[in-house]
């Protein structure tokens, strides 16, 4: 039996060094728990990653959980999962709190709209990576069209795209019978312990956050209950709830300003753990901004909280069904589905992303039933543009690690403001 003490050393080394997404974060550990250590099999871990891939959350997480829920237990999960979280939150914890004190100078800001140029070609390079792996036939193509039409179009609610999605994938999908599989289905769990898990996960989650609203009731609470939601919503990673998210705390809420939240973005790549890391950035800096750099601690760990306990609650509660679930045809279909709409949803932010950092005003426009954003030409930023197409040769051609670009990104930013030649993106 694996010892805590290997667990321990085996996961914090993990945590430490998973940069780069998770696809290297999957990789990584595949490398570590199948291939090095022996501690899973290829069949169980690649098991384990579908199951992941079917919930909400950031997968490279949920799928260290899993692992070390499966070597010891709920213990082990424990150690897993904080254990992959932790060291980047703190290190995005300490950006953040650098950034909220010094992010207004102008020799920062010339530096952060380096990493905006960046973050634009980044979310274009996800758009590619996870289209490679989605857009697999005629209808994957066509649901990644109407998803991006519906959100650049219409504006149609984040959710509803994904639910629409996930539906029609699952009733489209043949079910078991008529997909020819052999044998019988694996039987499932005790209901009665995979309710009583719930029961207790969901007290452990919501229970911070009910006693918020009871003696605190501002913007902790506010920020607690958004990212909450958040948490369920997040089906195909970060980047697919980034502009639904950004639209939120920018135009709605009014926490940050949209350069502030590429600003984040960008410091979330650069930091190992899960690239949602950017929803605690995005907590301290509205808590920061309603009472200083303590109640932006509070916002910060009030964000983790309700981020990352869904998804303990979700292995733990699930992990005993993953061989009946994957087995399912149908859960299937409906996450090809999603993906594929994610694509459409990523290509909306990428649009918008770009569109806010290569022009310095952005206007509305209507065409009949739609509304769409309407830059003005006259406010083209050369600069910027000719930044991110150095990142894009970079990060696509050149195959360049992404703190790097990101690095190079900066440094060309703050060149191009000493020349005279680019301004940071700033109101």
């Amino acid at each position: 039996m694996t010892s805590f003490r290997d667990l321990f050393h085996t996961f914090g080394k993990i945590g430490l060094l998973s940069f780069g997404g998770p696809a290297a974060q999957i990789a990584l550990m595949h490398r570590v728990l199948v291939d090095e250590r022996k501690w899973l099999t290829e069949k169980d871990y690649l098991s384990a990653l579908s199951f992941c891939m079917l919930l909400p959350g950031p997968e490279a997480m949920q799928l260290a959980t899993w692992s070390g829920w499966r070597l010891r237990g709920t213990l082990g999960g424990l150690i897993a999962g904080l254990l992959f979280v932790l060291p980047g939150a703190a290190v995005v914890l300490a950006l953040a709190m650098i950034y909220a004190a010094y992010g207004t100078l102008p020799v920062v800001q010339a530096v952060f709209s380096g990493v905006q140029a960046a973050v634009a070609v980044i979310v274009i390079e996800a758009l590619l990576r996870v289209g490679k792996r989605a857009l697999k036939g005629r209808a994957a193509l066509v649901l990644a069209a109407l998803a991006f039409l519906a959100l650049f179009l219409f504006d149609a609610p984040f959710p509803a795209v994904i639910l629409i999605a996930g539906l029609w994938g699952y009733a489209s999908a043949p079910n078991s019978s008529a997909a020819g599989e052999a044998g019988p289905r694996p039987p499932a769990p005790a209901l009665r312990g995979t309710l009583g898990t719930i029961a207790l996960w969901s007290v452990i989650w919501l229970a911070p956050l009910a006693l918020l609203w009871l003696t605190e009731g501002g913007i902790l609470t506010e920020i607690g209950a958004f990212f909450a939601k958040l948490a369920i919503l997040t089906f195909g990673g970060a980047y697919a709830v980034l502009a639904w998210m950004a639209q939120a705390v920018v135009e709605e809420k009014g926490w940050l300003t949209l350069p502030q939240m590429m600003d984040g973005l960008g410091l979330a790549e650069t930091t190992p753990g899960p690239l949602i890391l950017v929803t605690e950035f995005v907590g301290y800096m509205a808590a920061h901004r309603e009472g200083g750099w303590l109640l932006g601690v509070a916002g910060a760990a009030v964000t983790l909280w309700v981020t990352f306990v869904p998804s303990f609650l979700m292995i733990f509660a699930g992990a005993p069904w993953i061989a009946r679930i994957t087995a399912d045809p149908r859960l299937a279909g409906a996450l090809a589905a999603i993906m594929a709409a994610v694509v459409g949803v990523i290509a909306n932010l990428a649009l918008w992303f770009a569109a806010h950092v290569f022009f310095a005003r952005i206007g509305r426009a209507a065409l009949g039933p739609a509304d769409l954003i309407a830059p003005d030409l006259t406010s083209f930023r050369p600069g910027l543009a000719a930044l991110a197409l150095l990142a894009g040769w970079l990060l696509l051609r050149r195959h360049m690690p992404l703190p790097l670009v990101l690095l190079i990104a900066a440094g060309a930013g703050l060149a191009l403001h000493l020349a005279g030649l680019g301004a940071p993106l700033r109101p």
